[in-house]
């Protein structure tokens, strides 16, 4: 699960770094590319959340700080999932993005899933 919280703070970082990253797939940048700075700044604070996340997915402890860390981030998703997919203006990114979203918070609720049943089962190790 820790490569969840690796990808989650990168993904984070780059967004923080350059909003284009998200700005064009959700179809929020300008015709031109540029990223308008009210958009910008609004996806840089998704970037901050996601890679505070992240951080706190790498870092937790086992146990119910890393269930607590993953629930955020499923949660994030999720939200992430119903407001990209039913606010975005056009419906071909609305789409996009709904599912690559949506994908994520599956994704890292099956990581936390199975490395909770290892753990239950006398694995323990940091996944």
């Amino acid at each position: 699960m820790r490569w969840a919280g690796a990808a989650t703070a990168a993904y984070g970082v780059g967004v923080l770094v350059r909003p284009a990253l998200m700005a064009r797939p959700c179809g929020l940048d300008e015709e031109d590319g540029s990223v308008p700075p009210a958009t910008a700044l609004l996806i840089r604070v998704v970037g901050a959340r996601d890679a505070a996340i992240g951080l706190a997915m790498l870092v937790a402890r086992e146990g119910s700080a890393l269930r607590a860390a993953t629930a955020c981030r499923v949660a994030a998703d999720l939200c992430d999932a119903a407001l990209f997919g039913t606010q975005l203006p056009d419906p071909a990114a609305r789409r996009k993005a709904a599912a690559v979203a949506g994908g994520w918070g599956a994704l890292c609720a099956a990581a936390g899933l199975a490395s909770e049943s290892v753990r239950r089962c006398g694995g323990g190790s940091r996944t």
